[in-house]
């Protein structure tokens, strides 16, 4: 054991010194040197774990030889202060801070870790109890323990919400899943209501306007803007116009029948008809048309708005604008191959009961009640073959192409009917898109800093206001800026939405099966392809890594 008083306290109070003789005092052990700055005195102080091993190494070298007869001094710890060491995240987003306590010197202060911060430039997000709570605990630390923790959080940037259209009147197609209720509760089917009219001055359509969202921080106080929302124009189609209180809101200026037009609403004279027939003859009108009862075998009806037919088409062909709804059913017969006696045309929704042997092209949504039959249904939107609760809706046969997704009660039937699905085949056509507007958004990124530099460049406003010439140039200049930036920013924002809707395609485009998929039904989902070979119970049918994939764990 060594004595403690070979051990003291240097004169300016920072270093424990050993002082000792060789020849008298060795050999000596790191752990014997350790052990007199476990004293009370020296406890507190940083051990030097160089200087002790260089003091054991020359203490016992020199106790064997001559010079061992002189006092040898070596530093064996030091006083240290309280250390403060910040670390930014990487998207500095949050600031993290390690204390540690000091080792017999100062200990760190609130104003300590308030002057760092000001040094490192961490000025925004930061917490002040988070901080207090971490002083708090590193005052009942030992000596060199560390605390840490995060005292600093940026705040995201909030992008603006796009504007939306909110359809304030219901349409045609929506009165198929709504039938109407009798006084004894009991559903009439055959009823579904009364025709959908508008008066003038009656609300259609309301626009949410988009917001321009509410820019961020990080916490060196660095501003990180948010995305306006995508605004978007409501269309005032015909017999509408804007509410002169509100012109967010789209009015009727005359009665009839209201019809959805991309991004508006017009209001459309309605035709009304009791049966389509030879004795009425084939329609060609501009509006809408409202057929009470039948359109028989051969006919043609053609409109500029929507046709809504109270009872059935058989074997005529229907083109409309709008949409073209079938209270009852939609029947045809097989003339030849790949020939059918039904053709419904629309730029809007189909909607119908029940279909069979008929050629449905649209470019909204194919809505069907009870039964899809024999058909070759083809929609830029989705295909739905159920009724409002899932209880039917039977897809069986025919080939059904909808680039959105289809959704079905039952697909297929017990009898390994041939029945073909195609949907999700445009991700080639959206990544062109994208490729075309990514290019697009570079070269208006380029204009704005050609624009930014040639600005930049500009001599003194002293030099130039009083020339109108030149002030007339900057101006435009400056309006030319302004319209580069409003247009990148508005192909940003298209751009933000078509990646999106790239990247998660195929999460959004699939195939559903409410309680059965039958065998002998071909599924193409993008360039992927499966033919069932066994039943298979509610499911969803993705195109997962460039295969087929059902999924059951949404069954009911």
């Amino acid at each position: 054991m060594l004595a403690p008083d070979l051990v003291e306290l240097s004169s300016n109070m920072q270093f424990a010194e050993l002082r000792l003789i060789p020849k008298t005092h060795g050999p000596v052990t790191e752990e014997a040197i350790r052990h007199l700055l476990a004293l009370p005195d020296f406890a507190k102080l940083y051990p030097l774990d160089s200087q002790i091993v260089k003091a054991v190494k020359e203490i016992n070298k020199l106790y064997a030889e001559e010079d061992g007869q002189f006092e040898q001094f070596f530093q064996i710890a030091e006083r240290r202060d309280g250390q403060i060491s910040l670390q930014p995240s990487k998207d500095k987003m949050q600031a993290a801070m390690t204390l540690t306590a000091a080792w017999g010197g100062k200990e760190i202060t609130l104003p300590d870790i308030l002057r760092r911060l000001k040094e490192d430039k961490i000025c925004m997000g930061l917490s002040k109890i988070k901080i207090e709570t971490m002083l708090k605990r590193l005052k009942q630390s030992k000596p060199g323990e560390t605390i840490e923790g995060i005292i600093a959080c940026g705040k995201a940037a909030v992008n603006g919400s796009h504007a939306k259209l909110d359809r304030k009147v219901p349409l045609a197609r929506e009165r198929l899943l709504h039938p109407q209720e009798r006084e004894d509760g009991t559903v009439d089917m055959r009823n579904l209501g009364a025709v959908i009219m508008v008066n003038s001055g009656d609300i259609l359509m309301e626009k949410i306007p988009a917001t321009q969202g509410t820019p961020g921080y990080n916490v060196f106080g660095e501003v990180l803007p948010a995305k306006p929302g995508k605004e978007l124009e409501m269309v005032v189609g015909k017999g509408t116009e804007l509410s002169a209180k509100d012109s967010n809101k789209l009015i009727a200026t005359v009665a009839g029948q209201p019809v959805e037009i991309r991004n508006g609403m017009q209001v459309d004279d309605v035709l009304q008809i009791k049966d389509v027939d030879v004795g009425y003859g084939n329609v060609d009108f501009k509006g809408s048309i409202l057929i009470s009862g039948d359109i028989h075998e051969g006919m043609q009806v053609k409109s500029s708005g929507d046709i809504t037919v109270m009872g059935f088409v058989d074997s005529a062909s229907l083109t409309a604008e709008g949409d073209i709804t079938v209270s009852k059913g939609i029947i045809g017969r097989q003339i030849r191959t790949n020939e059918l006696s039904t053709q419904i045309r629309a730029k809007g929704q189909i909607s119908a009961q029940f279909v069979q042997y008929s050629d449905l092209q649209c470019q909204g949504d194919i809505l069907v009640t009870k039964q899809l039959l024999h058909s070759y249904s083809c929609t830029d939107g989705k295909l739905i073959v159920s009724d409002a609760n899932g209880r039917r809706g039977d897809l069986v046969g025919g080939i059904a192409k909808a680039e959105k997704g289809i959704k079905a009660v039952a697909i297929g039937a017990t009898a390994d009917t041939k029945t073909d699905l195609f949907c999700a085949m445009r991700l080639g056509e959206y990544r062109q898109n994208l490729k075309e507007l990514e290019e697009s958004v570079r070269v208006l990124v380029v204009a704005g800093l050609e624009m930014e530099a040639r600005l930049r460049k500009l001599p003194p406003k002293s030099e130039w206001q009083t020339d109108p010439t030149m002030v007339e140039q900057i101006k435009m200049m400056l309006q030319e800026k302004h319209r580069v930036d409003d247009e990148r920013l508005r192909e940003e924002t298209e751009l933000d939405l078509l990646k999106a809707e790239t990247e998660g395609y195929y999460r959004h485009y699939f195939v559903e099966a409410l309680k059965h998929v039958y065998s002998n039904v071909e599924i193409h989902i993008g360039p992927a392809q499966q033919r069932t070979q066994r039943e298979h119970g509610p499911c969803v049918i993705e195109n997962q890594n460039g295969e087929i994939h059902f999924d059951y764990s949404n069954r009911g």
